[in-house]
Formats: C-alpha cells, sequence, structure tokens
C-alpha cells in the first residue's frame, strides 16, 4: 500500500503503510514483547509485524516532524463490521493524547470504509487500564468474543455502533 498523508489539529500526521520503516518496526517489536510479557498465551492477541501486512488490514503511522508517536490498524472482519488492532503510543509519547488521537483517526476511516461497527480486544491486568479508560470514554461498550476470540479472565472485548 502507498504511504499517503494526512494532517491533524495537533501538526501530526497520520501515514497510512508504513510498516517497513525503522522505527516502526522497533515499536511493533516491543509491542510484541510488552503483550508477550504481560498477558497469558491464551490470552495474547498480538499481530507480529507480517501479520500487519495481511490484505485485511489497513495501517497507520502518527508521526509529528517526523517523529514516531504511535501505530493503529483496522482489520476488516466483514463489509460492516471493523478490527481496531495493534494500537501502541512510543514510550517517549505517552501522556501526549496520541492513542485518542489515533483512535479518532482510525473511527474516521471507519466511516469511510462504511462500517457501522468497530470492535476490539484487549487486556485486563494493570498494564491495559490507560487503553480501557480510553475505549469507555469514547463510547465503546463491553461486549462479547467476536471472530474467533475466546473469552478468558485475561480479556476484555469492546464494540462501537454508529
Amino acid at each position: 500500500m502507498a504511504s499517503s498523508c494526512l494532517r491533524s489539529n495537533h501538526d501530526w500526521t497520520f501515514h497510512v503503510g508504513d510498516l517497513d520503516s525503522e522505527d516502526v518496526q522497533a515499536l511493533l517489536a516491543f509491542h510484541f514483547e510488552q503483550m508477550r510479557s504481560t498477558s497469558p498465551p491464551e490470552a495474547c492477541h498480538v499481530l507480529p509485524t507480517c501479520g500487519l501486512r495481511d490484505r485485511s488490514i489497513s495501517f497507520w503511522s502518527v508521526r509529528e516532524g517526523g517523529a514516531l508517536l504511535g501505530v493503529g490498524a483496522l482489520k476488516q472482519l466483514s463489509p460492516d463490521h471493523g478490527e481496531i488492532k495493534s494500537m501502541r503510543t512510543a514510550p517517549e509519547a505517552l501522556g501526549r493524547g496520541v492513542g485518542r488521537a489515533m483512535l479518532h483517526h482510525l473511527l474516521g476511516e471507519r466511516r469511510l470504509l462504511g462500517k457501522h461497527r468497530l470492535s476490539l480486544e484487549t487486556g485486563t491486568t494493570e498494564p491495559f487500564a490507560a487503553a480501557l479508560r480510553l475505549y469507555e470514554s469514547e463510547g465503546f461498550v463491553p461486549w462479547g468474543p467476536f471472530g474467533s476470540y475466546q473469552d478468558t479472565p485475561f480479556t476484555r472485548f469492546f464494540t462501537l455502533v454508529l
């Protein structure tokens, strides 16, 4: 997918298909390592970089002056249902609203793609607390497992229907 760029109101830019950048690769490796170290195997659904290259997934990075702030992806589950995947803020950008900006960007993309429902799976433990607060504050509601996910004590599912 060719890279394109959209501006946000923070002078941040969103880039589609930025998977080959070294800093993106490093952040995704960090994300994969963190998810694997904080979640039991049966509840860990983090995608490696090769999984993010699937045709059903659209991947974005957000940057400020060229510096990577975060990443996120949308997976098409059906013509009207999408899933948020692999949202991660770079450690040096935590607390700046990067996750919320990426979520808003993904919600906008969902609208452009005609998705009427957007779902996600996340963890339940302390490392996921900020993500849980973010999703709930943006109107996502608790939901049951979807797709091939199984319910575990370590997973939470959310959906947003518009």
